[in-house]
């Protein structure tokens, strides 16, 4: 037993990735639940609007209770109730203030559920003489938050692991080192790949959409095409890790691993679960370097609060951006790997040169 026992420490030794896993994964787990497990958000912006505005401004500011919470980012006098709701449908704040009567009216953005848990607690502190009125999301459903983010979830699954796996089947079989001989292009090969992947990603994105939709009753208020531009960017972004996953993995258990690794931080530091206003600033900087954050804010943006390009080009362009990045560094890596034997060129042999007779 002694022999089995110093063996299996041997060849856990050897295998670094498992090692890694072993190591690094309860204590990825510890620093995300011990800093980013917090579902109370407590700095929120805010936007006051009206010819009260400034009324309202310092009633915030001198009240302790509210203030520690609520911090103005905006105060425009000339504003309407019209702009105060386009403020707070492109997502400028968490919540707006109208002040254009004795009474002001708050709006508050339930497409961000835990902070908008946490601003009618903010407002009930201010007294009775303020009316509120919950937007994107009126009763706080934990569903027509949570269905967006698994649309992105599922992208992110068949993207990482299901695709990682395929192609390093293709590894074990012998069938990607036949494709270097083949009259294939790397690319070719590679689009080859990866299409069947993406069709049947937007396929499932859809049909959940549609299930979302019809199920839990999810609204879908804004544009299709730029929700539908998002999916598939941020399909492409995430296809280049399975494909990068399968360059650094020879067996289908080292892929498994790899694409846990890199599913874990997606799913608990992107704000799908955790809000990232609520992590602290030293794990808040990984969930901006995950695309899976960028298209739920596309997504929940999109779907519940009808968010034009105007709002919606940014989380687009920065996910083009990873897109390019993630994809094109994996398919570098890819080629090399399966990249067509060149023919080695000699020099032509030439005929030996006469000897005289004597």
């Amino acid at each position: 037993m002694r022999a089995m026992i110093v063996k299996e420490f041997r060849e856990l030794r050897r295998d670094r990735r498992t090692m890694g896993m072993l190591v690094g994964l309860p204590l990825l787990l510890l620093i995300v639940f011990g800093f980013a497990a917090n579902f109370t958000v407590s700095e929120l912006r805010v936007g006051v609007f009206g010819p009260q505005a400034a009324g309202v401004e310092q009633a915030i500011e001198s009240n302790p209770e509210a203030s520690d919470v609520l911090h103005v980012a905006t105060v425009d006098p000339a504003g309407t109730d019209a702009t105060a709701r386009d403020y707070l449908r492109d997502a400028k704040a968490d919540l707006v203030f109208v002040a254009d009567s004795p009474r002001p009216m708050v709006y508050i953005d339930g497409s961000d559920l835990f902070a908008a848990q946490s601003a009618k607690v903010a407002v009930a502190r201010m007294g009775d003489r303020i009316q509120s009125q919950v937007l994107f999301n009126p009763y706080l459903k934990t569903s027509w938050v949570m269905v967006p983010a698994i649309i992105g979830l599922i992208l992110t699954f068949i993207g990482t692991i299901i695709t990682s796996i395929g192609l390093v089947k293709e590894r074990e079989s012998g069938t990607l080192e036949q494709l270097a001989v083949m009259p294939f292009s790397p690319a070719a090969v590679i689009l080859g790949k990866i299409i069947p992947y993406f069709l049947l990603a937007a396929l499932d994105m859809i049909v959940v959409t549609l299930l979302g939709m019809w199920i839990f009753g999810v609204p879908f208020n804004g544009n299709v095409a730029i929700f539908a531009l998002g999916a598939a960017i941020f399909l492409f972004a995430v296809l280049g890790l399975g494909v990068f996953i399968s360059t650094v993995s020879k067996t289908t258990g080292q892929a498994i691993q790899g694409a846990l690794m890199v599913l874990l931080p997606q799913i608990l530091l992107s704000g799908m679960i955790f809000p990232l206003a609520s992590m602290a600033a030293g794990v808040r900087w990984i969930g901006y370097i995950l695309p899976l954050t960028y298209f739920t804010k596309i997504s929940q943006g999109v779907m519940l609060r009808a968010a034009d390009w105007s709002t919606m080009w940014i989380p687009l362009v920065v996910l083009t951006v990873m897109a390019v990045l993630i994809f094109g560094a994996a398919v570098i890596r890819l080629t090399r790997t399966i990249a067509p034997a060149r023919p080695h060129t000699s020099a032509v042999p030439t005929a030996p040169a006469a000897v005289a007779e004597p």
